[in-house]
């Protein structure tokens, strides 16, 4: 199953009507004519592919100014294919929302706040099973992965999804869909309040997690579910350094967002780059709304590592929008896009080898 599977809801987008104007932060950055303008694509590689149309594709990729690809799947030949014209080929996996375990290790699942365990109780969808961050055997089994995934040469780096909790809060559009309203935060969401996460939360700040009369509401609880992430996204990134690889993230689209809905930090974490999926329709945002998002995520990085706006091509009622959400992302801040959905369906690559080449100008 693709790895947003379950939120490709019907999506309710206003037009923007005006074209992009850079933000108060993005007139504070370096001229765009200094900027490496680096684009990526989220894809899966179709093991029926022939070799000729991947030489056509990646060689159309790479004129179009896509410079990296993240593939679900391990594929050598589609990695070897993506390379021989120049493109970055890294394996996007997806992190702590993993199934392969619930036979073997059901006790590495995550619990909510009623204690029922996603590995025989997944919120929302079937395939949410989110494995609990505090486990170390839970860590250490994710470093294997990392590991085993970049000893292999055709391998340029790892990209990291699902690199959070549960959804304790979904975006907006998508409260209709699963028929909920998500304006507080409910128990059978919030994640995770296993025995070892108690155990832990106890050592590290001295409270008993049953004490708390709101545990939604404390800021200690909240710090420590942050940190439990950044801990492991750490190890990962340490992992990568030893490679000499590079490490990347897809994330919440903003900083705020991420860390009331998913209790994600990445602000704080130890990445080469990091891709903020900036969904608008998800959130019944404009297209203007990426602009502000990434404008959000560069101030908060203040430079520690480039970030590349993740746009939804079905969040895109025409290419005009295409078109403005790219430059709305470049102008205030962005050091590219990243692309999920059919790049070579109508004018997507067209659009976006204009709107980078224009910049670079």
């Amino acid at each position: 199953m693709n790895k947003r599977e379950f939120l490709k809801a019907s999506i309710v987008a206003g037009l923007a009507t005006q074209l992009p104007i850079k933000s108060e932060a993005a007139a504070h950055l370096p001229s765009s004519k200094k900027k490496k303008w680096k684009n990526w694509v989220w894809t899966n590689p179709n093991q029926k592919d022939m070799d000729d149309e991947l030489k056509t594709r990646y060689a159309a990729f790479k004129a179009a100014g896509i410079t990296g690809i993240f593939f679900e799947a391990d594929s050598e030949r589609h990695f070897r294919a993506a390379k021989a014209q120049g493109i970055e080929t890294h394996r996007w996996i997806w992190t702590f929302n993993r199934a392969e375990l619930v036979g073997t290790h059901p006790e590495w699942y995550s619990k909510n706040r009623n204690g029922e365990s996603c590995a025989n109780h997944p919120p929302y969808v079937t395939y949410y099973r989110w494995l609990c961050p505090s486990r170390p055997e839970v860590q250490q089994y994710l470093e294997q992965q990392v590991n085993d995934i970049l000893n292999k040469d055709y391998v340029d780096g790892i990209h990291l999804d699902y690199v959070r909790y549960c959804d304790v809060v979904l975006p907006v559009n998508l409260w209709s869909k699963y028929n909920i309203e998500q304006t507080k935060e409910l128990p059978e969401y919030d994640f995770c309040y296993c025995d070892v996460c108690r155990a832990k939360f106890k050592n590290d700040f001295g409270i008993e997690l049953s004490d708390i009369q709101f545990p939604e509401a404390s800021l200690s609880w909240r710090l420590f579910r942050y940190r439990n992430i950044t801990r492991v996204v750490n190890s990962l990134s340490d992992i990568a350094k030893n490679h000499h690889k590079a490490i990347t993230a897809a994330v919440f689209p903003t900083p705020e967002v991420a860390r009331r809905n998913v209790r994600q930090d990445w602000t704080n974490w130890r990445l080469d780059a990091v891709c903020p999926m900036i969904y608008h329709g998800f959130y019944k945002e404009k297209v203007s709304w990426i602009g502000d998002a990434v404008a959000e995520g560069v101030h908060f990085l203040a430079g520690s590592f480039p970030l590349y706006a993740g746009l939804y091509l079905s969040d895109f009622k025409s290419d005009d929008e295409i078109r403005q959400g790219i430059q709305y992302a470049l102008k205030n801040g962005a050091a590219g896009v990243s692309l999920f959905g059919n790049v070579s369906e109508g004018n997507v690559l067209n659009i976006l080898k204009e709107e980078t080449g224009k910049l670079k100008a």
